[in-house]
């Protein structure tokens, strides 16, 4: 199964968390790099969790899934053991217009959380689609040590060219020539 790589603006997307255990923890870290609108629904949360709720000012319930927990959200996200559950969710999630991940079920997913790099505007994901996520982990571990350190510096100027220069084919010339000049100098 191949999975589109597309970035998803989740600013005002509902979002939700199924588990409140370690697996669930690292989903919330992830997503909180981009946005801190994130519920979420466990009968237990870890105290690291907890901290984090806290931290964030996020919204957690505290109780047992019922059908119809996910009936309000975009993006729901079930980290729990019960693979009947999963299954559940995942059956009620078809009847809503949501996207929806199982944790180690890819079957199951819309979407899959790809290892990723984010550093100021820059984010790079990597994904082997469930393939092997330790080779897509080690993959981002090497892109990472290969960034140069100014890279945040460079689109910021990128995108003053961007905002005041003319649209059109001469600008976009332009921007790559900066962009192809700024990789061979790196290159060197």
């Amino acid at each position: 199964m191949a999975y589109f790589p597309a970035f998803i603006q989740l600013d005002h997307k509902k979002i939700i968390i199924i588990g409140g255990g370690v697996i669930a923890q690292e989903k919330l870290e992830k997503l909180l790099d981009f946005t801190s609108e994130i519920t979420l629904l466990a009968k237990e949360f870890s105290d690291e969790i907890l901290k984090l709720i806290k931290k964030h000012n996020l919204t957690y319930i505290h109780k047992e899934y019922k059908e119809g927990d996910i009936k309000e959200y975009g993006v729901v996200i079930v980290a729990v053991d019960d693979i009947e559950l999963q299954k559940q969710i995942h059956k009620e999630s078809r009847s809503y217009n949501c996207l929806l991940n199982v944790v180690d079920l890819p079957e199951l997913c819309d979407f899959i959380f790809p290892s990723y790099i984010k550093d100021g505007d820059l984010t790079i994901a990597v994904s082997t689609s469930g393939a092997s996520p330790a080779m897509a982990k080690q993959l981002r571990l090497f892109i990472q040590s290969i960034l140069p350190k100014d890279i945040n510096d460079f689109l910021q100027e990128m995108r003053e060219y961007r905002k005041t220069l003319p649209k059109g084919i001469e600008r976009m010339k332009m921007l790559e020539e900066k962009a192809k000049n700024y990789i061979q100098g790196i290159q060197k």
